[in-house]
């Protein structure tokens, strides 16, 4: 049995929703076509997006990708 382990990929898109007129996760969803459980994942950090889908967060928001995606290296 595997245990999910998290990504080292963190994100700001909870605060950048909430900057962003208090948008839904469903909302940001519809925004890249993809469900509202795979922005939870990607929030909470279970789930890595390809770096196309990306660029579509960092676009919905208007900012850049760095604004959006951080990767915490390894000690």
């Amino acid at each position: 049995m595997s245990v999910a382990r998290k990504t080292k990929v963190t994100n700001n898109i909870r605060a950048l929703r909430f900057a962003n007129g208090e948008m839904t996760q469903a909302q940001l969803a519809d925004r890249i076509d993809v469900t509202r459980q795979t922005v939870i994942a990607i929030e909470q950090g279970r789930y890595s997006p390809s770096l196309e889908m990306a660029f579509q967060i960092a676009r919905v928001f208007g900012v850049a990708l760095e604004e959006v995606f951080g990767y915490d290296e390894p000690d």
